[in-house]
């Protein structure tokens, strides 16, 4: 068995993407505002994405995407993330997470079929998350009952990210055979475009939930009324059904360190003006990068950024050398719990050196620290992320119910 190498024996790869990115860079900022005070999402930004070969770029290149690896997206969030949080958030979503579960699981026939879907533009929407499965995802009440050659899906999901534009969902329930036997947990593959004529019958969006931030991504809550699925839309994953969950999740690896990458580019960002601010603004006579508290302020700063960077880096790598091709599980929950974090305490220290001027609009300050809240809870909540951890650590397997825990 190989050693697994230290991200810090690296250099960084060529990343042909890191121009594109920067390229689109200065309309993104300049349009952000705009979607988070109209509440829309932003199709311009993601008609830019397409163009450059963005969206799919981790998609391999047989099936005409940019054969990226998770480094090199990651490289690309945070260089998204530190204009336009919900640009970054696209990205994610077209590079990692229910994308890269189709790739790595899916059917050839599925592939060719998803792929070009992302590649034009449109946003996958992983659908797990219930009224009453949240944290607890196999507690989910959502079933697919198996009739002939189709799976009758009914139940209800909710919080789920960019229902209403995302026109592929990959919607997780559980599967029951003609017999009534429970096979496992499996995920479906649901193709929805009204424009195109796919307005499969059943498949209902009932509520769409008014957020803090990011208040161009639309957080919908769908219902299935007997939705009928095709047998060959299941997506099979190579341990059969009773594990496929299991496997299917590994896919949310590459997806939390997204999610952290998004956070910490945010960061990044406020760092940027942070350092522009204390360099331009005077007061008492001098620039306010004289005064010494705000010098440790900045270095603390910094720091955070720093240190989240390699972490959501390093694990980034891990999946090149992870048999399985994705990210590691526990790197993956350390670096989102730290960076989430870390991410808060920056944007809003960036945001109290701008004084009033940072409250206020004037700024993007304000509209960051409402955007980077929510990582801390989606995706993972920091809690659960660090209930995690700490099972590897201490070598037992926590269980949050009333038996305890069991010794790994």
């Amino acid at each position: 068995m190989n050693e697994q190498p230290s991200f810090s024996t690296y250099a960084l790869p060529d990343n042909p993407w890191l121009s594109r990115i920067r390229a689109l860079a200065p309309a993104f900022a300049e349009r952000a505002a705009t979607w988070d005070q109209s509440r829309e999402y932003c199709w311009p930004n993601v008609k830019d994405l397409a163009g450059a070969g963005l969206m799919g770029m981790s998609i391999p290149r047989e099936y005409g995407g940019g054969g990226a690896t998770f480094l090199q997206v990651a490289q690309v969030v945070e260089e998204a993330a530190r204009t336009c949080t919900l640009t970054a958030r696209i990205l994610v979503e077209a590079n990692m997470g229910g994308i890269s579960a189709v790739m790595a699981y899916g059917s050839e026939a599925q592939r060719r079929f998803a792929a070009p879907i992302v590649l034009a533009g449109g946003k996958p929407a992983i659908c797990i998350t219930e009224p009453e499965a949240g944290s607890a995802a196999t507690e989910m009440t959502t079933r697919a009952d198996k009739k002939g050659d189709r799976w009758i899906i009914n139940g209800c999901k909710h919080w789920i990210t960019g229902g209403g534009v995302s026109k592929l969902h990959l919607i997780f329930a559980r599967a029951i055979d003609e017999g009534g036997t429970e096979l496992g947990i499996g995920g479906f593959l649901v193709y929805v475009d009204k424009d195109k004529g796919a307005d499969p019958k059943g498949f209902e969006i009932t509520r769409r939930e008014r957020t803090m931030g990011l208040c161009g991504m639309p957080e919908a809550e769908l219902r299935f009324t007997d939705l009928e699925v095709a047998d060959d839309m299941l997506l099979r994953t190579p341990s059969g059904m009773k594990r496929g969950f299991a496997e299917l999740m590994t896919a949310y690896n590459s997806q939390r360190v997204g999610a952290g990458t998004i956070s910490m580019g945010v960061a990044a960002g406020a760092l940027d003006h942070a350092k522009r601010y204390l360099l331009e603004r005077e007061q008492f006579g001098r620039p306010l990068a004289e005064f010494q508290g705000l010098q440790w302020m900045i270095a603390d700063m910094d720091a955070m950024v720093h240190a989240s960077r390699l972490m959501l880096f390093e694990v980034a790598q891990s999946a090149e050398w992870n048999s399985n091709r994705f990210p590691d599980m526990m790197m993956a929950a350390r670096a989102k719990a730290f960076a989430s974090e870390c991410s808060i305490k920056v944007v809003n220290d960036a945001l109290q050196m701008f004084g009033a001027r940072g409250y206020g609009d004037l700024e993007p300050l304000e509209r960051m620290y409402r955007d980077v809240r929510m990582f801390t809870i989606g995706g993972g909540t920091v809690q659960i992320l660090k209930t995690q951890v700490a099972g590897s650590v201490l070598g037992i397997k926590p269980l949050q119910t009333r038996d305890g825990y069991k010794q790994s």
